[in-house]
């Protein structure tokens, strides 16, 4: 009997099949990735050690490296400057981003499997309106949609941001592309024939097969408005209504004239990545799922 010492045994794994050397390709791919994560994460360890430093700290020390954590004291003064405007701020980005992401991602859902399930005149013209709506910036239609708001008395109200971020023809793509591939014709004919409505099948069968698309959907959607800045900076003129975005720059900004507002800003930029932070956390194994299942018809 070979002991497992003699030579030859170290390059044959368990199952009795010759190892294999890592490829180089690998390693450079590996090197690669991890310059990138890097590179992507460097920013947000910045803003952790500059949201523990003063304000003199700030410019007088070194960037990348902590003195004299102050954070508690930070944070404290990030929350009561000016009656506490923050928290404002951030009721007003959870309200912005959480409504409008779920209302837009219900509706995105509910379009998506229409045009996928439904036969009717007109659908692909329908769909490629969407298409049209995706490629379109965002900030060319701030302007007009502010004149339209304006006229009818929105203008300067939750409304006047709400109801945009209501609208994702990415979400309706996506959705549409998901549900052809996933929501399966014969469950829809199973639940007719047992006498279960259309609404009925959507809220029960529907949503729950289109999961990963709808949480994909939501991601996406509630990054976008958490980080939007133009189309609040247009709606709106009330800065207890302002986003965490915009409120942030305002306090850069006044920096010149008040200079303890740079630490504020900083220690307000690091709070404000937090929910982004837990978001993608919680939700990146429906996002992962949500982007290849969608793309495969089983």
């Amino acid at each position: 009997m070979a002991s497992p010492h003699a030579p030859g045994a170290a390059a044959r794994r368990r199952d009795g099949r010759p190892r294999r050397g890592v490829k180089p390709s690998r390693i450079l791919l590996v090197a690669l990735l991890t310059v990138a994560a890097l590179y992507f994460l460097l920013p947000v360890y910045w803003l952790l050690v500059a949201s523990t430093k003063s304000s003199a700290d700030l410019f007088g020390t070194f960037g990348l490296w902590f003195s004299d954590p102050q954070w508690p004291h930070n944070l404290s003064n990030v929350f009561s400057y000016d009656d506490g405007v923050f928290w404002s701020w951030t009721w007003n980005s959870v309200l912005y981003a959480g409504v409008g992401g779920t209302l837009a991602t219900l509706l995105a859902g509910a379009a998506g499997y229409a045009l996928a399930v439904y036969r009717f005149r007109g659908r692909e013209a329908v769909f490629k309106a969407v298409l049209a709506g995706v490629l379109l910036p965002s900030t060319a239609l701030a302007l007009p949609m502010y004149l339209l708001f304006s006229k009818v008395g929105l203008a300067n109200t939750y409304w006047a941001v709400l109801i945009p971020s209501m609208v994702s023809p990415f979400g309706v793509y996506l959705c549409r592309i998901y549900a052809e591939a996933a929501v399966p014709t014969e469950m829809l004919e199973a639940a007719r024939v047992d006498g279960a409505g259309e609404w009925r099948i959507f809220g029960t069968l529907v949503l729950r097969t289109m999961t990963p698309a709808l949480v994909t959907v939501f991601l996406f959607q509630f990054v976008g408005i958490w980080n939007n800045y133009f189309l609040p900076l247009v709606m709106l003129s009330d800065d207890r209504k302002y986003p965490i975005t915009l409120g942030l720059t305002t306090w850069q900004t006044a920096a010149d004239r008040t200079p303890e507002l740079y630490q504020l800003t900083v220690g307000g930029a690091f709070v404000s990545v937090l929910p982004l932070a837990a978001a993608m956390l919680v939700l990146q194994r429906y996002w992962r799922s949500g982007l290849t299942q969608g793309s495969v018809k089983g």
